[in-house]
């Protein structure tokens, strides 16, 4: 299978160009040209399989005609090494926990898969690739730790400084070897842009090889997919129509969960909630998209003002706006939102939400008590809340304790280097590290 540009479905690539470019010439997200469907025999049988045969046959539909079955294998071995618990804090609404992985965070399904992936696609190849990485947070600690001491792979993290938590930040910043951090006197999105004008900058690009490990990258975004077959396998059987929260920012998470309703899984409704950095609900609820400068809040994963993925949401739907309108709704909550349901969880059930996924649970609460009864519903917990300590201690008033994998990255000392937010700066870099 091929993958066509969202700005131009005419420009079309392989699986190799798609992943180690990262984004298209004309700035358009890579898409496959036809999203396969599984069939429904394999639908019935997932409560049956493992998430290991879950991947095999989801990845291999994808990627059949580009990867071998033992690189199929050996992609779906290498990623899915901690499982996704699905666990009921409520009657009928399920946190699908996906921080158990190396950093704790959702990202880690996407971060291996990439890392794995190019590492089979660049077999053989002399030429080192970077790997430039934006983050508001969670994407810069998987990532450094999906390619830490990778063969061949020079890791570039640009995070905006003073708006991720010190957590997080010691991730990505404590690492060293391959991994380089560059702390930006800017916002999210100015990084994104950064790094998106270097893959534009044709001249640069014919002196380096850069690719991305962001969510634009189809590396990235498409294994992301596994975990909601595996949500959906774990689910007890219902006559009930199942709907999915996901707390977003970027969008790509809620793209590989609309990838996986293309491919024939039986997701009746997703629910878009966004802290007030809401372009998206907005866009939902009838206006048009305008993206704008991002707010920053306590869930700061999700302070982005202009979600790169919008467009490859619309592309699953065919570009069309309104049936995109029907199968996703919008919800957005400010931090008073986030911090008042926190508290009435933990009182209610003693379950600790962090913030990112806090907003998830609000949308898929507001969402059903709009469809009383008639929907079983699943939110996405993508961080565990040590990597929020602070935020989430002085909420619930309470000391967290600290898995030990998270104690030994805050031991780490910290290394960045200094960035203005300025293009021609970021060029020079890249230039001095050939």
């Amino acid at each position: 299978m091929n993958f066509y540009s969202t700005n131009n479905p005419k420009h079309q690539v392989s699986l190799k160009e798609a992943v180690i470019k990262g984004l298209a010439p004309d700035q358009g997200l890579y898409m496959p040209i036809k999203i396969p469907k599984l069939s429904s025999e394999f639908i019935q049988k997932l409560p049956d399989l493992s998430f290991k045969e879950i991947g095999y046959e989801v990845i291999g539909t994808l990627f059949e005609d580009q990867l071998a079955p033992s690189q199929i294998k050996a992609l779906v071995d290498h990623t899915l090494v901690f499982d996704a618990p699905l666990v009921e804090i409520e009657e009928g609404t399920y946190s699908l926990e996906l921080f158990h992985g190396p950093t704790l965070a959702f990202k880690d399904f996407g971060a291996r898969f990439c890392s794995k992936l190019m590492s089979i696609l660049m077999e053989g190849t002399p030429q080192k690739v970077k790997v430039l990485v934006a983050t508001s947070g969670d994407t810069g600690s998987a990532v450094a730790n999906g390619f830490y001491k990778t063969p061949g792979v020079e890791v570039i993290i640009l995070y905006p400084k003073g708006k991720v938590s010190e957590l997080q930040e010691k991730q990505f910043t404590t690492l060293g070897e391959n991994i380089t951090a560059l702390e930006v006197d800017g916002v999210f999105d100015d990084c994104q842009r950064m790094v998106k004008d270097a893959f534009l900058d044709q001249a640069l690009n014919e002196k380096l090889l850069l690719t991305s490990a962001n969510s634009i990258n189809i590396a990235r975004w498409i294994p992301q997919c596994l975990y909601y077959f595996y949500a959906y396998s774990r689910l007890p059987k219902t006559s009930k129509k199942l709907a999915i929260a996901v707390p977003s920012g970027n969008f790509g998470n809620l793209g590989a969960g609309i990838l996986a309703e293309r491919m024939g899984l039986p997701i009746d409704t997703f629910i878009a909630s966004t802290n007030v950095n809401r372009v998206v609900p907005d866009f939902l609820h009838g206006n048009q998209f305008q993206s704008k400068p991002s707010i920053a809040t306590i869930s700061n994963s999700m302070d982005v003002g202009n979600p790169s993925n919008f467009y490859r949401l619309l592309a699953l739907y065919d570009n069309d706006e309104a049936l995109f309108r029907e199968k996703v709704k919008g919800f957005y909550f400010d931090d008073a939102d986030t911090a008042k349901v926190m508290i009435q969880t933990y009182q209610q059930s003693g379950y600790i939400l962090d913030p990112h996924g806090a907003i998830g649970y609000l949308g898929l609460r507001n969402f059903k008590k709009q469809h009383p009864d008639e929907y079983v519903g699943v939110f996405l917990e993508t961080a565990h809340p040590g990597k929020f300590k602070n935020v989430v201690e002085e909420v619930l008033n309470l000391k967290l304790e600290l898995p030990e994998r998270l104690e030994q990255f805050m031991k780490g000392e910290k290394k960045t280097i200094a960035l203005k937010n300025d293009y021609a700066e970021f060029r020079r870099f890249l230039e001095s590290k050939n």
